[in-house]
């Protein structure tokens, strides 16, 4: 409980007080968003491209990292186009979300991949929210029919990755548990419960697999195709196989707690707040909540942050509160929100490149992304803000 106190104390001073004073919290979300117009307004001015979507940006040259639509990340950016259009009410960004979802829709016929989620529900999913489009509504069925496909009813598992077959047989990866959020909207949608069977079926799989006694999870479990049983646990992007990346216990907390967002199923919500406090509890959480890119990077204090990760988690567990009305878990949010209101985080404005935030990690042990801004930090960041505003505009 040592780090849960700390944590409790660090962040009292600056957000404890929004519990009781709805002044407070709508003051803080005032500010902050004061300090980001001019970021919102590199992502308006990237111009469009079908083939370079942004995904990332080495700083010391300015050089940007652009991606094709069947990149993992490219719904990401129209994404946060809508978001920012959600947050401002300017219609520029929503016409610019436009044009760059549209440019996703081939993707809903791409069975080489898992990540029809982050690609299709980030873009289309949140266009959806302001457009009652049916051309959306169909695209997102259509994306979850071809996801399907990649479902293993012997493991029972969707498959993530194709590579590395001279080494793995049905390879499962934690961040699966993102894209699951198509499938149970796919059912609300076309009333087909299919879906959201194998959505369930997935989660229970992965609920049973991934996760350590610790309450930590690993990055990759993979299965044997004859028995459907684990033969592999270990990791792709984590500092060692037992090892705890950042992101992989994001995507665990997230993606059990919006599982049960669908399902109200008890063991998801557990499963969600375990993770949680194995989380908040860690030892090597830094005292402003920004996580390192691993727990266990021996390197600590002087290994690379991950923001994406911070706000990945401070997004779920403004959902998390939601549920349990457990204060922990908010106060985490806003310190985080607080924490990325410095200059440390947030890019200057003479940084031309269409991100927000500084300081994610990508793949450490490829070298790739390191230390730099990503674009899926900035979108669970917007996401974490429209999820604290939402709670704040139904505080009297």
């Amino acid at each position: 409980m040592k780090k849960l106190t700390i944590l409790i104390i660090a962040t009292l001073s600056i957000v404890l007080s929004c519990k009781n004073d709805t002044a407070t919290s709508k003051e803080q979300f005032k500010s902050f968003t004061e300090l980001l117009p001019v970021r919102y307004q590199k992502l308006k001015e990237y111009p469009l491209d079908s083939l370079a979507f942004p995904r990332s940006v080495t700083l010391s040259n300015n050089t940007i990292k652009k991606v094709p639509s069947k990149d993992w990340t490219s719904g990401f950016f129209a994404g946060n186009l809508w978001q920012i259009y959600e947050l401002t009410g300017d219609e520029a960004y929503k016409n610019k979300a436009k044009e760059w979802t549209k440019f996703i829709e081939k993707e809903k016929f791409n069975n080489r991949t898992h990540d029809m989620g982050f690609k299709v529900f980030c873009s289309f999913g949140n266009g959806l929210k302001h457009e009652n489009n049916e051309d959306y509504k169909n695209i997102i069925v259509e994306s979850a029919k071809t996801l399907s496909t990649r479902f293993n009813e012997k493991i029972g598992s969707i498959r993530s990755w194709d590579f590395n077959r001279d080494i793995w047989q049905f390879p499962v990866i934690i961040d699966n548990m993102m894209n699951l959020e198509l499938l149970f909207e796919a059912t609300k949608i076309s009333g087909d419960s299919t879906f959201h069977k194998l959505a369930v079926t997935h989660a229970n799989t992965t609920l049973k697999n991934h996760f350590r006694a610790d309450n930590s999870c690993y990055h990759v479990v993979d299965y044997d195709t004859i028995t459907g049983q684990p033969r592999l646990k270990v990791t792709h992007q984590g500092f060692n196989d037992e090892s705890s990346w950042a992101r992989g216990q994001a995507w665990a907390i997230y993606g059990y707690t919006m599982a049960y967002r669908y399902t109200n199923s008890l063991q998801y919500l557990e499963r969600a707040k375990l993770t949680a406090q194995f989380y908040l509890n860690h030892e090597n959480l830094p005292e402003d909540n920004i996580p390192y890119w691993d727990f266990e990077d021996p390197a600590i204090p002087n290994a690379p942050r991950d923001v994406s990760a911070g706000t990945i988690v401070a997004s779920a567990l403004v959902e998390l509160y939601k549920y349990t009305k457990n204060d922990i878990y908010l106060n985490y949010s806003r310190s985080v929100v607080e924490s990325l209101k410095s200059e440390k985080y947030i890019l200057d404005e003479t940084v031309s490149a269409p991100f927000i935030l500084d300081h994610s990690t990508g793949n450490w042990p490829k070298k790739d992304e390191i230390d730099e801004p990503i674009v899926y930090g900035d979108y669970y960041f917007l996401e974490t803000m429209l999820r604290l505003k939402a709670l704040e505009d139904k505080t009297p």
